[in-house]
């Protein structure tokens, strides 16, 4: 169950790109089955994709810091802690 949990937020770099490059037509990736993609020699990085693995780390290292603070604002953490007013 956890590694469903797990893969339901991964991303999904080649249908991103083709959804990101305007065309609503564009074809998915193809769908291989599994004994075919272990046969398969492993990839390997190639100076453009480490320039891009590590723009994308920046990138979501931002994101992140974009996300740190707090979630409630001082005025509304006030008001919440001043309690509501009977009538």
């Amino acid at each position: 169950m956890l590694g469903f949990v797990v893969t339901a937020c991964a991303e999904f770099p080649e249908v991103d790109a083709a959804l990101a490059a305007g065309e609503p037509q564009s074809e998915y990736p193809a769908l291989l089955p599994f004994e075919q993609l272990l046969a398969q020699e492993d990839p390997r990085l190639d100076a453009g994709d480490v320039d891009a693995l590590r723009s994308r780390a920046t990138d979501l290292r931002n994101r992140a810091d974009g996300l740190r603070g707090p979630v409630i604002d001082g005025e509304t953490r006030d008001r919440m802690n001043d309690g509501a007013q009977q009538p």
